[in-house]
């Protein structure tokens, strides 16, 4: 989901479907039944985790696609054994934990449980108490007992929010470093608030526009992703 109206297109027009990390696992079971091998882009990480912790395949069945380098920078006999192909690409925040990270934590904070979403690399999720999807992390941490203490391993902005909002608990970012999501800090209040006045002054910004071909194939992945069962 978090990808471009072109990439949505791409999916829809091969007989493809887009997917959250929430309905990742149903996404990719779904796609292994249509057909031998599955290309799951733009996270490797998400793809990985969905494939290994959550659908029992191997981390031989997954093979890493390079754009940059011919044939993926992959041998004819490593495509052909791979159930998976994961895109080169992933998350700047979520990429950035390492099981250096959860180590250190759980060092500095006795008791400590560490809670990271899929985004994250394979031997840090692998190394977690507890995976789980945006929703499923605020879920997680609104349903735990008083006195819970959590580091967790998302965007900065999102964590902040769950110490403030659950004050009976211990709640940290998972890396000592700060690391913020650009792209999501593009779209802030005063931003929000500029557009809807501009708006009422009838003076229309930053219009976006797609393809008309590019919206007709991104809603079919968009409208398969919501016929799964």
């Amino acid at each position: 989901m978090n990808s471009s109206a072109a990439i949505k297109a791409f999916t829809g027009e091969h007989g493809g479907t887009v997917c959250t990390s929430s309905n990742a696992k149903t996404a990719m079971a779904w796609a292994l039944e249509k057909g031998e091998k599955v290309l799951f882009l733009p996270d490797q990480h998400l793809g990985r985790n969905t494939a290994v912790l959550q659908l029992g395949l191997s981390l031989d069945d997954c093979a890493v696609w390079n754009p940059w380098k011919e044939n993926g920078g992959l041998t004819d006999a490593e495509i052909k054994r791979a159930r998976v192909l994961l895109w080169r690409g992933h998350c700047s925040v979520h990429g950035r934990f390492t099981l250096d990270s959860v180590n250190e934590v759980r060092a500095r904070i006795p008791g400590v449980k560490v809670l990271v979403h899929p985004e994250c690399q394979h031997e840090v999720v692998s190394a977690a108490d507890v995976i789980g999807s945006t929703e499923s992390i605020i879920k997680t941490v609104a349903e735990s007992p008083a006195g819970s203490k959590w580091a967790v391993g998302t965007e900065l902005n999102l964590v902040r929010r769950l110490a403030a909002n659950n004050p009976d608990k211990e709640i940290v970012f998972l890396d000592k470093t700060v690391c913020y999501c650009s792209t999501m800090n593009r779209i802030d209040l005063p931003h929000l608030v500029w557009v809807m006045e501009s708006l009422v002054q009838g003076r229309l910004l930053n219009q976006i526009t797609v393809d008309p071909k590019i919206a007709k194939y991104a809603k079919i992945a968009l409208n398969q992703m919501l016929a799964l069962p």
